[in-house]
């Protein structure tokens, strides 16, 4: 298994021999007006790809966890994506909005899993802000709330979890008493809605994880991409060195390759 981070929520799992691209955010650096925050009003995204796109669509399916905001999916991957690209939604509703798009292969993914070329693919709750507050952001900026994340399982492979956008809470807890992952990437930049109601989790959130499966490797992911997080590598290094938790917890770079 390999984790290659691209930026932000973007990245390559390679997983019993199939590559899958998550959440592919293409837009070049500064290009996307910045979500409304007190903390940092830089256009999005805050850096440059790692890599070539045409590099980066060298892979054997997508996964969409979410396709409605900006840093998940967007104009740059409709048009980058070959048509005929297998993409797996976290809904049937976001599988016929990709149809729309014009893309012909799109399986929305399934709680008791489904099967891609020998990887079973489990879809998993997320929370993306919790409470009245969360609620009434996204609907102000008209967009769904729904996320996802996905577990991958191959007989010959760790168990991966990748959480998706979500607060620590309940799905968390029960994704990984349900699955049992070995490896679990974090979206962990602490983003907040301008009034400060978070929408990911940060240190703590990542902390309670390190608890809930003391024997997983923590991948952090979602770092220094888009205006709106609150933490950083440097703030997450810190952290993971003063709790003593330093070598379960891998930060890449982006582009950077973690093999496990």
């Amino acid at each position: 298994m390999k984790f290659q981070q691209i930026r932000g929520a973007t990245a390559i799992v390679t997983y019993a021999g199939k590559k899958f691209l998550i959440d592919p955010f293409f837009e070049d650096k500064g290009t996307l007006p910045p979500v409304s925050s007190p903390y940092n009003n830089t256009p999005n995204p805050l850096v440059d790809l790692p890599l070539p796109v045409n590099d980066i669509i060298k892979v054997d399916a997508v996964i969409v966890t979410h396709m409605h905001h900006f840093d998940h999916f967007g104009e740059a991957a409709t048009a980058a994506l070959p048509k005929n690209m297998p993409i797996f939604t976290q809904s049937d509703k976001e599988a016929q909005d990709m149809h729309d798009l014009g893309f012909q292969s799109v399986t929305p993914l399934l709680d008791e899993g489904l099967d891609f070329e020998g990887v079973t693919l489990f879809r998993t709750d997320g929370e993306h802000g919790r409470g009245e507050a969360a609620i009434a952001n996204y609907e102000a900026l008209g967009v769904p709330y729904d996320v996802c994340g996905v577990v991958f399982v191959n007989a010959g492979d760790k168990t991966l979890y990748l959480a998706g956008d979500t607060l620590w809470g309940v799905p968390v807890k029960e994704a990984i008493g349900k699955h049992v992952p070995e490896v679990i990437v974090l979206n962990a930049a602490r983003a907040e809605f301008s009034d400060g109601t978070p929408i990911l989790m940060g240190v703590n959130g990542l902390y309670e994880v390190t608890k809930a499966a003391p024997s997983a490797i923590i991948i952090a992911s979602h770092l220094d991409a888009v205006n709106h997080a609150r933490l950083t590598r440097a703030d997450i290094r810190s952290f993971v060195q003063g709790k003593g938790i330093a070598s379960q917890v891998l930060i890449p770079e982006d582009g950077e390759e973690i093999s496990l």
